[in-house]
This record gives C-alpha cells, structure tokens and sequence, in this order.
C-alpha cells in the first residue's frame, strides 16, 4: 500500500522552467524546453500577428521567434538586446519565445495548481497559476499561444476535405463511445469538435486525468476508447493509463496518447501499456488512429 502511495504520489509531479514577463512570473515544462540563449537577434518576415518578430538560425537550424511580452500585452522595461531567448519544441515544431528573463527549474506539485482563483486573471491563455507563499507562478496554454502566432501551425490544424473523408469512411457513428481528456480548453475543444465533424457523435470531453479516471474507475462509465493528453496536473496521462490497464474490468479499453512531448523514458513508458502514441498537433493522424481503433472493435463486436 504505501509503494501504491509513492508511486501515486511521483506522478502527481514535474519540472518547470520558471521565467519573467515584466513583473510576472510564468513557467514551462522542462520537457518542452531545449536551451536558453542570448539574443540572438533575427530577421523580419511578413506576418499577421505583431508576436510573432521574426525568424533567427540556431545551430543550422531557422526557428520563428515569438514575442511573448508582445502577445500578453505585457509592459517590459528590459531592452531588446538583454532579452532572453527560450528555445521550445512541441512535436515537430521547434521556436523561441522572448522573455526578460529566465530564473531556475522548480519542482511542481499537482496540488500546487489552482485553477479556482482564474476568475481574478484576465489573461484568457493561462491554464493554471502555481501557488507560491511569495507569488504566483502562471502556467500557460502554450500550444494555444502557438496556433495563434504561427500561421502555418494554425492552417494545419484544419482541413474541410480531409474532415469529410473520414466521414465518408464510417458515416454517422452513436454507438462509439469516446473520452477525451485533455488540460488544454482549445485543445480539447478542438480534437472533440473534428471527431464530431469525421462522423463520432459521442464524445465526452474532461480537464484531466484525475477527471477521467473517476469516470472510467470510480463510477464505472463505459467507453470505447480514451484519448489522452500526457502533461497533465492532478494525474497525468500515463498514470491514467497505468490505473486503467491496473483494473481487470477496464484493462482491455483501446487508449492513444494524444502529446506534444517526446521524452524516450516517457514513450517507453507508454509503450508498456499498449497504447498508441500520436504527436501535436497532428489532429488528422489523430483522426486515422481513431477510424482504425473503430473498425477494430468494430470487427471484434461483429456488426
């Protein structure tokens, strides 16, 4: 029992990355974050929102950077050339946001969130504030973020024709039963509003894998398949997984790991559990996946 303990107890935290935006402080999983550099200084492109500045090399490589002080509305006193460039990756995706500063890696509790006291912030991209007797700590939505500044991002995110092929393939489908889990508000709504339009009609969509695993567990809803987001508070989407897979009654459900992280330990992880692994914000190959479980279960039910 006390190892359960444990166990439970690690996978309600992680690392991030604390840095500074005027006089506030925000943070970023340390997973997502590869170096910080200097200003590295860059070259303007035509763009359609003032945050995102332009473009710069880092080892070989061009890299959008994107203004986050310019794109919270943020007032900084810290000039151009002292600005810190933080170089992030989601999936395939690698860029830099500008912040004024970068302070230390903190260990963070589930616990320490508290998405209770958003109504007093008015940023809408903020996802969480982290408690702290000094401060706190805002956790942001950042794939949202990127979306909004990145146009090529946000142009992949949706395709009329590709939406009305799937639907093609299975039609009008009720009897499916699908849970979403996912911190992130756009995301969520975003991947339950494609499977919607691809033709799965019942779609149950929750903030967390805490929330999750009450329905599955605790009062024992059925489902057809999970989708989960990995990088979540309360319970992330492996030790969801791990409880599902731990629970004869549930251990068989068909689960895929909907992610922007790509830390091996993890995916070996996930791997154990016999799920499947599929990047943000790849929502198409999301999609495939979901078609291909489908017509599994499908063939095993026998209709």
């Amino acid at each position: 029992m006390e190892a359960k303990k444990t166990v439970a107890a690690a996978s309600k935290k992680w690392e991030v990355v604390v840095f500074t935006l005027g006089t506030d402080a925000f943070a970023i999983n340390v997973n997502k974050t590869r170096e910080i550099l200097r200003w590295t200084g860059c070259r303007p492109v035509p763009t359609t929102t003032p945050a995102f500045v332009g473009i710069t090399t880092v080892r070989e490589a061009t890299l959008p950077l994107i203004d986050l002080r310019v794109f919270l509305g943020i007032k900084s006193t810290v000039p151009m050339n002292k600005t810190k460039v933080m170089i992030v990756e989601f999936n395939d995706i690698k860029l830099g946001f500008l912040v004024d500063g970068v302070e230390r890696i903190r260990q963070v509790n589930a616990d320490d969130l508290d998405a209770s006291r958003m109504r007093g912030v008015s940023l809408k991209w903020v996802l969480y504030i982290i408690r702290r007797d000094e401060r706190n700590i805002l956790l942001l939505d950042y794939e949202a973020i990127i979306q909004e500044t990145a146009p090529a991002v946000a142009k992949n995110m949706f395709d009329q024709n590709k939406v009305n092929s799937f639907h093609r393939q299975i039609g009008h489908v009720e009897n499916f039963h699908i849970l979403v889990a996912d911190d992130s508000p756009l995301l969520r709504k975003q991947t339950c509003d494609v499977l919607k339009q691809s033709g799965f009609a019942s779609i149950y969509p929750v903030k967390d894998g805490a929330e999750a695993r009450e329905l599955v567990l605790d009062k024992g809803e059925n489902f057809d398949l999970i989708i989960s987001d990995i990088e979540m508070p309360m319970l992330d989407g492996l030790s969801l997984v791990e409880s599902i897979r731990a629970d004869n009654r549930t251990a068989g459900i068909p689960v895929i790991l909907f992610s922007s992280i790509m830390v091996k330990d993890l995916l070996d992880r996930a791997e154990q559990f016999r799920v499947v692994h599929v990047m943000k914000p790849d929502i198409y190959k999301l999609v495939e996946e979901v078609v291909r479980i489908y017509h599994e279960v499908k063939r095993r039910r026998g209709y």
